[in-house]
């Protein structure tokens, strides 16, 4: 008995070219205005707390302004991370576009 390559594997009758690769794509806009406002008022909340938690760890730590403003950039930067992982999740979720 003779083994092949897993890349030479080959395709059966049923399989018809790629499911991707066929027609037009058309936006489905209301998901994408769902998503982006979504996203939106998400991002207001975030960044809110990144620049309010900055603030108050720099209280409490008695930081100056200078390590005052790094705490805030690092957890702005944290808030930046949450977002792309939220759209990207929600893009998974709700597709952005549907075949036409």
């Amino acid at each position: 008995m003779s083994k092949q390559p897993a890349s030479a594997s080959p395709r059966k009758a049923s399989q018809g070219p790629r499911q991707g690769s066929q027609g037009p794509r058309r936006i489905v806009w209301s998901t994408v205005v769902t998503v982006m406002s979504a996203a939106i008022l998400i991002g207001a909340e975030v960044f809110g707390a990144a620049f309010a938690g900055g603030w108050a760890l720099a209280i409490l730590f008695g930081l100056n302004d200078t390590a005052a403003h790094i705490v805030q950039v690092v957890l702005f930067v944290a808030g930046v991370v949450v977002m792309v992982a939220f759209v990207r999740h929600a893009h998974h979720v709700e597709p952005f576009t549907r075949r036409a």
